[in-house]
């Protein structure tokens, strides 16, 4: 699963630096960053941030987006707030099957860029945070879909977004172990030369000739050589610290044996 998540400003622009357009990046930094909850040093998809996110509409200039996919058909408030929770990561095996997801797995899919993620370990009663970045600690390209819907109560549009997730390579197979859980899960993480093959357009002629073919073929485990882990802070109760910078650093359990 993915439910917590470190990005920042820099990471989240990125992919729209690559298009040289500086104009672009003034305009994303008056007129969206305020929109965002930026720079988010931790947290849960619970909480529902918003962060920018890249479309398939418009590759290189991001959209503010909420975590937590709305369906378009979503009736009123009360049916948005019963779905919300449980459409924050989507199992990449079954986005083309499921409501909530196959029309966003069809025509809207997204990436999110993040500094990396967090996972729980279970250990002898206890769950241990992990984070989890890549070994260059280069920002991580996360596969999504997102969704537009139109509250009818008050007319208010919703951008949101789902993590798509798949099966957890070895690294995250010894970290994510929730008894509670069928199998190990892991966000599906793109590599940057496979980012544009995510969100190509739809198209119906290409879909007729592979394109869903195409699309699940990136849904797999990312190599676990070039990812690194470490325990941190608590990210839950009492002893949770918040959003703060110092959230993603090493902290050492000894009674954690891993």
């Amino acid at each position: 699963m993915c439910y917590d998540i470190k990005t920042q400003l820099e990471t989240q622009l990125r992919r729209a630096q690559r298009d040289g357009d500086v104009h672009a990046i003034e305009e994303i930094m008056e007129k969206l960053l305020p929109l965002t909850d930026l720079p988010i040093h931790h947290t849960s998809g619970f909480k529902h941030p918003s962060v920018l996110i890249y479309t398939n509409e418009d590759p290189y200039f991001p959209v503010v987006s909420t975590w937590g996919l709305i369906p378009f058909w979503v009736k009123d408030e009360k049916q948005k707030n019963g779905i919300w929770n449980k459409t924050l990561n989507a199992r990449g095996e079954t986005i083309f099957e499921l409501p909530s997801f196959r029309d966003s797995a069809k025509k809207r899919r997204c990436l999110i860029h993040v500094d990396g993620f967090y996972e729980h370990h279970h250990f002898d009663g206890n769950t241990y945070p992990f984070f989890i970045s890549r070994k260059d600690d280069k920002p991580l390209t996360l596969a999504g879909l997102w969704s537009e819907w139109t509250n009818k109560e008050d007319g208010s549009r919703w951008n949101t977004f789902s993590i798509v997730t798949t099966e957890g390579n070895p690294l995250m197979s010894k970290i994510h172990n929730n008894p509670k859980l069928e199998g190990p899960r892991m966000p599906l993480i793109l590599p940057e030369e496979l980012e544009n093959d995510w969100i190509e357009p739809f198209d119906e002629n290409l879909w007729k000739k592979g394109q869903k073919k195409a699309i699940e073929e990136l849904i797999h485990s990312y190599p676990e050589e070039e990812l690194k882990a470490h325990t941190v802070a608590r990210l839950r109760g009492k002893e949770y610290e918040g959003n703060v910078p110092e959230i993603s650093n090493p902290v050492e359990y000894e009674e954690l044996v891993f």
